[in-house]
């Protein structure tokens, strides 16, 4: 049993027609999946990702409409770092970022990588990190039919940032049960608070990292348009899943037991601090009810929604995704 890596990243956006402009003509990332949020039928769930949609490459939005503003705080996912290929790209999209007015702060170092931490229209907290000295697990392939020339393109998920009070139980969640190890520290851009500690599985690398930040300087995090809602990590097989399953009903860790995505299988369960994480199967993945050419251009959804179809799209705000080839 082991941890590969970040699988995905689910956030909130109140607009999921500003959320896909920004995603897919900014950001370049290819929408790969337009379907509704599974436990919600009547708002969007939209996936961004490299050309398919390989694990560690999906950065998903639910979309709730009225959501409010997001207090920041601890006992969060308080950042999702983006995948660029070296640090002549960070220089790209240093200029890309100021052509298309986007809150940034230039490039900067986290420990001994290049990154530009930046802000979404909605204050989404995300991070463009490069992976020139990367020797870990590997990155997606950007979409030939971007709007970012390939060269420069996100290639995946990089490390994901947990801020929380008290580390101690979240460090035992994810050393003790999920693989991870500590494998380092930066120090952190807020004056007086402790160095941020990273932590790594599997291959390691940008792709298979955790980073927690340890903040008593704030409250718990209040949610909404902005916040993320949880991540996930990279299980190989349903099989696999069901014996993670299996090793939180033997600790007593309260949990979702498995659930089928239709893309993915997945387990959920909160860390002590409250902070949401799932467990995620490789595959079937996003090519199982649409071609490769077309992912994303329609809503799809997954065989046991499909007699609500008329239903569920009487409800949903039209949204144009159809490109032209």
């Amino acid at each position: 049993m082991q941890i590969k890596g970040i699988h995905h990243v689910s956030a909130i956006t109140a607009d999921a027609k500003g959320n896909y402009h920004f995603y897919t003509e900014v950001l370049g990332m290819r929408l790969v999946k337009k379907t509704v949020n599974q436990d919600d039928t009547s708002v969007y769930h939209l996936f961004y990702a490299d050309e398919v949609g390989n694990p560690g490459t999906d950065l998903t939005f639910f979309e709730i409409p009225h959501a409010g503003s997001t207090y920041q705080g601890i006992s969060s996912i308080s950042g999702t770092s983006l995948r660029v290929p070296n640090d002549a790209a960070l220089t790209y999209w240093q200029d890309r970022l100021h052509e298309y007015n986007v809150d940034h702060d230039g490039i900067t170092k986290d420990g001994n990588r290049s990154v530009i931490h930046f802000r979404d229209p909605e204050g989404q907290r995300l991070t463009l990190v490069s992976d020139e000295t990367n020797i870990g697990v590997k990155g997606g392939k950007p979409w030939d039919h971007s709007s970012v020339p390939m060269e420069n393109g996100i290639i995946g998920l990089g490390p994901t940032k947990l801020t929380v009070k008290d580390p101690t139980p979240t460090i035992t969640i994810l050393t003790k049960l999920l693989t991870f190890k500590q494998v380092g520290s930066y120090p952190s851009s807020i004056t007086s608070q402790e160095d941020i500690m990273v932590f790594a599985t599997a291959e390691g690398g940008t792709g298979a990292e955790v980073h927690l930040e340890v903040r008593n300087d704030l409250q718990p995090e209040r949610p909404g348009r902005g916040s993320v809602h949880h991540v996930a990590f990279r299980v190989d097989n349903e099989e696999e899943l069901s014996k993670w399953k299996d090793r939180l009903q033997e600790l007593r860790l309260p949990n979702s037991g498995l659930v089928d995505r239709f893309y993915f299988k997945s387990l959920y369960f909160r860390e002590p601090n409250g902070i949401l994480f799932e467990l995620a199967t490789d595959g079937p993945g996003f090519a199982t009810d649409e071609d490769i050419e077309h992912l994303g251009e329609s809503l799809a959804l997954p065989p046991f929604f499909e007699d609500q179809r008329d239903k569920i799209e009487a409800k949903l705000k039209p949204l144009d995704t159809k490109r032209s080839h």
